[in-house]
């Protein structure tokens, strides 16, 4: 009922301003604003300011002690002050403060239950961490690990090949990528993991090396990684389910292949390696592109692959992430332990989507599973993760160094939890009693709403040319099939400051699973537009009321101070 007395009150104050001459700048908004609540008297007393919150910012239980906290933190005027009352400028500070933002300052900080088992969560996860540009001729540095660990990455790939003079070396392999050694990456890994987030980070091995260099690979994982490196399972009792991120803080996992425990002569290693290999191990697919044949040819190279048998010290490293392949859903069901995963290529597993999404779902909530980008992506371009976090795998993974849409999306999901890596899976993938796919149209007995009143930008930035944008906003819906949508403003012409005025309204039916991603465009031609600035977050991370957006670069830096100003609910 206060949602729709607070809708109402916002629809009629908006229906108001449309009628008055589109103004210069938010400043002239949010004085129509606050006068609306002031009556004609030159302050926002405690009583009205509490009315103002109850009613226009959706905040239920704010009381006079809320009122007066902002008082406090906004208001300089010592007269207002003293009175316990606003002046304008206070509740322009406040309004354009955090406090205002559209995305939930109560989750950037950890507020999720951290104490579920891994396969709980969606994990951030990286595809060819080490590369800055494409996989066929990009380069290899240190660098892209820092910042793959600096936007919340949780696990990383480390592509491992032999070396010279016994140093393995990280590269992908069979192309003209330059060469990095291992043992700099784990330094880096070491001096990084936990700058951002104490949750565990999982290093994904692809080992192409010979026994010799993997037994120098898991000294090196041993005398720079120290007590950070999990060595030995934990010491509470198991209970068939993977540890906790709690439990798991400032540790680091190996992912790789394992050796099983009564397996230790070299002609057993094979016949195991043979029952393990991992259909869909990237370098099988890799090996297909007939691109990378052609820079293997141009490079000269006479090398045969070989099988890879895992060294017993690399292998006594692997605890609670060992990989193996996919076979199916009811072979896991039936054989699969807790402690192992499986990858699979976005192809594959878009059609598991597909053909069997309540089993996907199913598996995911026992097991840890990693979709990685396709071999012919040469480019490093992205799929969409979306797709697959509606299935509840864990560890979607991205190459971060590709600026685009798809990052887009795994920046506003991670932003969630205080940016730690590490999101809680919603209810729904998690049920034992009620089946969830997600490709199917969901029936609920309650729609979610969600209105957004695009109201206008501010300080855009400038184009290139130095002509102003003719610039549009487009509200994105991600999620489901069945909920993804978009809807777009209408384009004003040669201005840094558009007034849209412009509704919106979608219905949801799975609210946990969505992501909203504001974009703006500038028009540039009757079909065509460019990428301006966006900004992306979960659903459920939306404050109600009028906020502002803040807007984002295409390699997801601040563009502030430019920013939109919109009005959003849901009931």
């Amino acid at each position: 009922m206060a949602q729709r007395r607070a809708g109402g009150r916002a629809s009629s104050l908006q229906g108001k301003m449309k009628k008055s001459t589109a103004p210069s700048c938010r400043r002239v908004e949010l004085h129509h604003l606050y006068q609306y609540y002031a009556t004609g008297q030159t302050t926002l007393p405690v009583c009205v300011l509490v009315r103002f919150l109850n009613h226009e910012q959706f905040e239920l239980t704010a009381n006079e002690e809320t009122a007066e906290s902002l008082i406090d933190r906004y208001e300089i005027a010592e007269t207002a002050r003293e009175s316990r009352s606003m002046t304008f400028e206070g509740f322009l500070r406040y309004m354009e403060s955090k406090d205002c933002s559209l995305f939930d300052q109560a989750h950037t900080s950890v507020y999720q239950d951290m104490d579920q088992p891994l396969t709980s969560y969606f994990i951030s996860s990286s595809h060819n961490t080490y590369l800055t540009g494409d996989q066929l001729v990009g380069k290899s540095h240190l660098d892209a690990y820092v910042c793959a660990l600096r936007k919340g990455c949780r696990c990383l790939e480390i592509d491992c090949w032999d070396g010279p003079d016994m140093e393995p070396v990280v590269y992908h392999g069979y192309t003209l990528t330059t060469k990095i050694f291992f043992k700099d990456v784990i330094t880096t890994v070491e001096q990084h993991a936990f700058e951002v987030s104490a949750y565990p980070v999982i290093l994904s091995l692809e080992n192409h090396c010979s026994q010799e260099q993997q037994e120098v690979i898991a000294q090196y994982l041993v005398s720079i990684l120290g007590d950070k490196l999990l060595r030995s399972p934990l010491d509470h009792p198991t209970t068939g389910e993977l540890p906790s991120p709690n439990d798991l803080k400032y540790k680091i996992l190996i992912k790789n292949k394992k050796l099983k425990p009564q397996i230790r002569t070299e002609a057993e290693r094979s016949v195991d390696e043979d029952e393990d290999e991992e259909e869909d191990i990237e370098e099988e697919e890799d090996h297909q592109t007939k691109s990378k044949f052609w820079f293997l040819r141009k490079a000269g190279s006479k090398t045969k692959k070989k099988k890879v048998v895992v060294a017993e010290a690399l292998s006594d490293l692997v605890i609670y992430t060992r990989s193996i392949k996919f076979n199916s859903f009811s072979h896991s069901k039936d054989n699969q332990n807790y402690f192992e995963n499986t990858s699979m290529a976005e192809k594959k597993a878009r059609k598991l989507v597909k053909a069997s999404g309540a089993d996907f779902v199913q598996h995911n909530q026992k097991f840890l599973s990693r979709i990685y980008p396709a071999g012919s992506r040469t480019a490093s371009s992205n799929y969409n993760p979306q797709e697959f976090w509606n299935v509840g795998s864990q560890l979607v993974a991205l190459n971060f160094q590709s600026l685009g849409f798809p990052m887009d999306l795994n920046d506003g999901r991670f932003q969630d939890n205080g940016g730690c890596g590490y999101i809680l899976k919603p209810g729904l993938l998690m049920s034992r009693e009620r089946s969830f796919d997600p490709s199917c149209s969901q029936r609920r007995l309650t729609t979610t709403h969600l209105l957004v009143k695009v109201i206008r930008g501010s300080n855009l930035p400038v184009p290139r040319g130095g002509k102003a944008l003719d610039a549009f906003v487009r509200v994105e819906i991600h999620g489901v099939p069945s909920d993804s949508c978009r809807k777009n403003t209408h384009t004003v012409k040669n201005s840094l400051n558009p007034y849209w005025n412009t509704e919106m309204i979608f219905s949801i039916s799975v609210p946990e699973l969505c992501l909203i991603r504001f974009c703006v465009r500038d028009q540039t031609g009757l079909l065509s537009s460019e990428f301006v600035g966006q900004y992306t977050l979960p659903f459920t991370s939306i404050k109600k009321g009028h906020r502002w957006v803040p807007l984002r670069s295409r390699d997801g830096c601040s563009l502030d101070p430019a920013t939109l100003f919109v009005v959003a609910w849901s009931a």
